[in-house]
C-alpha cells in the first residue's frame, strides 16, 4: 500500500513568515499615525483651545498660507506663460510687438529713475536746493512706440529671413551658428543703430542734421558697447532659444539695453556722459 506521508512545515520558515507580517503590521500602524500627525500638524485649532497657544500650531498654519501663496503665485505665471504662448503661435507679431512696446517703455523709465538718483542737487536763483526727478512720460511713450513699431516687426522679419537662408541646427555649437552670429553682429546691428538713432530722433522732434551730428559723436561708442552685450547675448539667443522665442529672449536683453540707450541718446540735454 501506498502511504501518504505529510511531512511538518518548517518551523523556521514559518516563523520567519510570521515576524515579517508582524515588521509589515508595524511599519503600516507607524506609516499611519505619522500621516494623522502631520494632517493635525497643519489644522489652526480654535483660538479657546489650549493647543491653539503653541507655537508649532500657529508656525505650521502659517506655513500653509505661505505655501498656498507660493503655489498661487506659481499657477499664475504658469498660466499666464500659455496664455503668452497662445497668443505667440495665432498673432506672432502683434505679440511681440506689443512686448516690446511694453519692456522699452519699463526700460526707458528705468533709465530715468538711474538718472534722477545720479543727480546732484541744483541750486537754484535763491540759493535753496532744488531737486528735479519729474518723470518725462513723453521719452517713455518714445521708447514704447520704438519698441512697438520698430524694434520688434524688425527682429520678427529679420530672424525668418536669417532662418530661412541658414535653418538652425540642433547643435548648438556649430559654424552655421557661428556665420549667423557675425551676420547679426557686424552687418545687421550696425544698420540697426543707426536707424534707432534717427527713429527716436525724429519722434523727440530732432531735425536730419541734428541727429547726424548726435550719430558722428556717439555711435563708434554706441556700437562698442553693443558689442559687449549683445555678441554673448546672440550667441546664446541663436544658439539655444526655440526660433518663435528669439525676439522674446531679445526683448528681455534690450530693456537693459534700452536704458543705455535712454542715458545715451538723453546725454546732451542733461549735459551728462554716460559711460
Amino acid at each position: 500500500n501506498n502511504e501518504i506521508i505529510i511531512k511538518p512545515k518548517n518551523k523556521n520558515a514559518i516563523s520567519m513568515r510570521q515576524e515579517e507580517q508582524r515588521m509589515d503590521d508595524i511599519v503600516v500602524f507607524i506609516i499611519c499615525n505619522l500621516c494623522d500627525n502631520g494632517a493635525n500638524a497643519f489644522q489652526i485649532h480654535n483660538s479657546n483651545s489650549p493647543l491653539s497657544s503653541s507655537p508649532i500650531r500657529s508656525i505650521s498654519a502659517k506655513s500653509v498660507t505661505a505655501l498656498n501663496l507660493v503655489g498661487d503665485l506659481g499657477n499664475t505665471i504658469l498660466d499666464s506663460w500659455n496664455s503668452y504662448n497662445q497668443a505667440l503661435e495665432n498673432a506672432p507679431l502683434i505679440t511681440k510687438s506689443i512686448t516690446a512696446g511694453v519692456i522699452l517703455g519699463a526700460a526707458d523709465l528705468a533709465g530715468q529713475a538711474l538718472e534722477n538718483s545720479g543727480k546732484e542737487t541744483q541750486i537754484d536763483d535763491d540759493d535753496d536746493y532744488k531737486n528735479d526727478s519729474s518723470v518725462d512720460l513723453a521719452r517713455a511713450l518714445r521708447f514704447a512706440t520704438f519698441g512697438l513699431i520698430l524694434q520688434a516687426p524688425w527682429n520678427h522679419f529679420y530672424y525668418l529671413l536669417l532662418d530661412g537662408a541658414l535653418p538652425p541646427t540642433e547643435d548648438p555649437f556649430t559654424t552655421t551658428t557661428g556665420i549667423k552670429v557675425v551676420i547679426d553682429q557686424f552687418i545687421q546691428a550696425p544698420i540697426f543703430t543707426i536707424l534707432i538713432f534717427y527713429f527716436l530722433g525724429i519722434l523727440e522732434g530732432k531735425s536730419l542734421e541734428a541727429v547726424k551730428l548726435q550719430l558722428d559723436k556717439d555711435y563708434k561708442d554706441t556700437m562698442f558697447a553693443n558689442w559687449k552685450l549683445w555678441v554673448p547675448a546672440t550667441a546664446v539667443n541663436i544658439a539655444f532659444c526655440p526660433p518663435a522665442l528669439r525676439v522674446l529672449f531679445l526683448n528681455c536683453v534690450f530693456f537693459f539695453w534700452s536704458i543705455f540707450l535712454s542715458l545715451k541718446l538723453n546725454s546732451d540735454e542733461n549735459g551728462e556722459e554716460v559711460i
